[in-house]
This record gives structure tokens, sequence and C-alpha cells, in this order.
């Protein structure tokens, strides 16, 4: 299997499976001299690890992450980092009856059409448990970012569960680290709560959408035409599993706006720089960074793992029935914010050290 790295500059290759010893992450091209140890990526790992409430699965795992080499001294060294997070909690005997079966909605089928193998484990390498690698990999970039250019802030929240969206006008950004669902909107967590009881009860699930917002992103980041930073930023979201849409700023909506609302005026402001009277664009045009806030929004499915019976068939092609037995998320969507997260610090460093190497400082003035 290839293409198990991404990014330009700051390359991040992640490894291993759900059911294997360990899984982790190589990360290439970190800055030398980043303040770096493990408990500040433990930080983010435990917003993402399994188990904390009853609307996450109940796999039992601390996400421990090591760092084993490319730090030394309390700093990183400018050579690759590599990230271990050994898994403590496989109960593989869980998925003996899908050895012939396939299930439905899940990768099973396709990774086996195409390498004529597949870990029926959990789904091995195409199990969620590899974005654990990632997050870690997303709080050593966080920590560049910290380095490189103070003030950049990256909040993930949920926006709606199921056909239940949060009510904008509720907005409290204190709010998301007071709930278990990262949301914004504390009467929409109770609404969600009540929703998501009933589905975990009833051996279903449900998908949600996720909002990620990067604050103070310096003006000039990205490149025209095919070096886009929102080009690179959907690819990262599009490559979290179970994500199946991704738009930036008003995303699909743009298209009921007209020319006359969708323009973000713009106008010089007391400090000397330019203001936008709004963000449909969601802090990028033609590719580059406005200087406005990023706003990245992303669909996740339903977990596809549900008690409720479905048809498949089997490797031979017979037909048969299966239900996934284990442990699952009735809405993966709430583990995938802090995913989501580090995939947008991971971005935005990769395109820091991009602009820096070829730009340097901007070099158009305003004023």
């Amino acid at each position: 299997m290839s293409m198990n790295t991404f990014g330009h500059l700051f390359r991040v290759t992640t490894w291993g499976e759900s059911h294997g010893p360990a899984l982790g992450a190589t990360v290439d091209g970190c800055p030398p001299g980043v303040p770096v140890d493990a408990a500040q990526l433990q930080h983010w790992l435990d917003r993402r690890k399994p188990g904390q409430n009853k609307f996450t699965t109940q796999r039992r795992e601390p996400d421990e992450v090591r760092i084993l080499s490319g730090v030394f001294e309390g700093v990183t060294t400018g050579t690759p980092i590599q990230l271990m997070i050994e898994n403590t909690d496989q109960r593989s005997k869980d998925y003996g009856d899908i050895v012939e079966k396939f299930r439905p909605g899940h990768a099973d089928i396709t990774y086996w059409q195409k390498y004529g193998i597949r870990d029926y484990r959990g789904g091995g390498r195409s199990s969620a448990r590899e974005t654990a690698a990632r997050v870690a990999a997303g709080g050593i970039a966080r920590e560049a970012l910290t380095a490189l250019v103070p003030g950049i802030q990256i909040t993930g929240y949920m926006t709606q569960v199921g056909p239940h969206k949060i009510d904008r006008d509720n907005f409290d950004w204190d709010q998301i680290e007071q709930n278990p669902f990262w949301t914004p909107d504390a009467k929409s967590a109770e609404t969600w709560a009540t929703y998501l009881d009933d589905l975990r009860k009833s051996g279903n699930s449900v998908g949600a959408v996720v909002e990620v917002v990067a604050r103070g992103v310096p003006a000039g980041l990205g490149a025209p035409i095919y070096g886009k930073l929102d080009t690179d930023l959907a690819a990262a979201m599009m490559s979290i599993n179970a994500v199946k849409g991704v738009e930036i700023g008003e995303g699909m909506a743009a298209a009921e706006l007209t020319g006359v609302d969708n323009a973000d005026e713009i106008f010089m402001g007391n400090d000397g720089q330019p203001v936008f009277s709004s963000n449909h664009a969601g802090g990028i045009l033609g590719g580059i960074s406005t200087g406005q806030d990023v706003v990245v929004r992303f669909a996740v499915k339903p977990t596809s793992s549900i008690l409720t019976p479905r048809k498949t068939i089997t490797k031979s092609g017979e037909p048969a029935e299966i239900i996934t037995k284990g442990r699952h998320d009735p809405c993966v969507g709430i583990r995938a914010v802090p995913v989501g997260e580090a995939m947008m610090a991971c971005v935005l460093l990769d395109h820091i050290l991009l602009h820096r190497g070829q730009i340097g400082e901007n070099r158009g003035k305003i004023g």
C-alpha cells in the first residue's frame, strides 16, 4: 500500500493498524528548536481517545504517545520525529464473524478487490484508529505554529448531528469545551444527548458536520492554481475516515447567493490593514489566505458498524446477512473534531514553511 504520507515540506507518514501492537507517525520537516514534549502532545490525544463518555466507543485506549526520535533536551532537532502509540485494548474476537463477509459501508470490499487481502480485525489500516497518529502529528504542528506565528488559534466544533443543527445565535466559544459534543450551542448539546442516546440504545448511528476555524492566520499563504491553500485543506479533511464532503467558507450555500451578497467588501482598518465586511470566502481568495479566519467544514457519514442486520455477500459471492459486533461510536463526528483540528494545523504549518521558502515576507504593501 502506497500513499501514506501527506504534506510538502512538513510531511507526515502514518503507520500501523487498529489491532496491531502499535500505530504512529513519522514527522519530517519540522523546524529545529521548537519546544516539544510528550505531555504537550498528550493533551490533544486525550481529546480524541475513545471511551470518554457514552456517546463514543467504549474501547479503552490510553493513547499514550512516545517520542522516539527528533527531540533532544526538550526541543526538536530538525530530524525526523518518530511518534508511537501502543494499542492495549484490542478485542479481535469481536470480528471473527466477518472474516468471510463484507460489512456494508466499510472499506472491506474495496480493500479486498484492490489488494486481495484485508485485515478484518477492526478494519486494519482503514480503521479510524489511524487518526490517533494524525492528532499526535498535529500536536507537533501546533507547537511549531506557536513558535513561528504566535497568535494562531485552531478550534473545531460540531455544528450538526443528523438533522439537528446548532442555532448560530447561541454561538459561544466558551461552551465548546463544556460538553461531550464540542459544540458552541449549549441548547443543541442537550438535544443531541437525548437523540444520540436513543440511537445508541437501538444499535443505530448517525452522521454529523464538523467546522474547524483557524484564527490569526497571516495573509499570503497558498499559491494559485495547484498549490491553493483550500485545495490542500480540502484534501486533508477528505482524507479523514468517514468524511464525505468538505466546504470552505459558504461552501455549497454560495450557490444560493448573488454576487452582491457573496462579495466580501474591503475597507482600510484603523491599524492600516485591510478589513472585510464579511467572510463568505472562508478566509481564502484565489487559493491564498486573506488574513481573515480560515473556515473549513466537513460532513461525516454515519458509523457503518451497527447492530441492525444488513444484507451483504461473502468473498465467494454468496448472499449473507451481517451484524457488526464490537464497540463502536454512534456518531464518529464527535471524535473527528480533534482530528480536523490536527489536519488544519499540519496544512497551515506546511504552507507557512512553503511561503517562507519562496517569498519570505509578503511583498505587496497596501497604503
